[in-house]
């Protein structure tokens, strides 16, 4: 099982902590990363992109001149998608490109980011986050004393007043509870602090 340093807020070790071998030092599986980070962002897709046809532009819909005789190409309607300020043929409809990921695979993708993390030394485990007060000051300088990076992912169990409110004004920094980590959050930040709490809670529900 891997072992890792347990600190304080102070960045001074407290103790260790061994983790699920199965969940920080599997394999690191890029392509089953891939595909989880991809399902991610199909899902936060809004999907709300459309142009009008034909049907939904305004103009008349009275045929422009008579069929034969004038010399002139047919046309039936101003709305024709050939002229201009007309409907647009083929364009992009409403649609949901959310679509559903095999929970082997999510886990799986989840397993390999936390392993990632832990073999390029980025995720770093506190003890616990409990900040004297909810001042931002506090937090920014608690997480330069952690050496933390320029993009941060806190993740913590429970709910963390001090915490969340103290960290909620800091440009490239999450807070996320265990059960709403993803691969996509994992590998979307450079560091990763977890609570003793938080590291525990993924070894047991991943490991299953």
């Amino acid at each position: 099982m891997p072992t890792v340093d347990v600190v304080d807020l102070n960045n001074e070790k407290v103790g260790e902590l061994e983790l699920a071998d199965a969940v920080f030092g599997a394999e690191v599986n890029d392509a089953l990363l891939y595909e989880a980070v991809r399902h991610y962002q199909a899902c936060e897709r809004a999907g709300t992109h459309k142009t009008k046809v034909r049907r939904e532009v305004a103009g008349s819909g009275k045929k422009l001149w008579k069929q034969k005789g004038t010399g002139r190409a047919r046309v039936g309607s101003i709305r024709s998608p050939i002229w201009r300020h007309g409907g647009t043929s083929h364009g992009p409809r409403p649609r949901d490109y959310s679509y559903k990921l095999p929970h082997k695979m999510v886990v799986g993708a989840l397993r390999s980011a936390l392993s990632a993390k832990v073999r390029d030394g980025e995720l770093k485990v506190v003890e616990t986050f409990d900040f004297a007060d909810h001042k931002t000051k506090l937090a920014k300088s608690t997480l330069a004393k952690l050496e933390a990076r320029r993009t941060v992912l806190v993740v913590d169990n429970g709910e963390n007043k001090n915490l969340a409110l103290g960290l909620r004004n800091l440009q490239g920094v999450t807070l996320m509870p265990t059960k709403d980590v993803n691969a996509y959050h994992l590998l979307g930040h450079r560091s990763v602090l977890l609570s003793a709490a938080a590291a525990q809670k993924f070894s047991e529900a991943l490991s299953k």
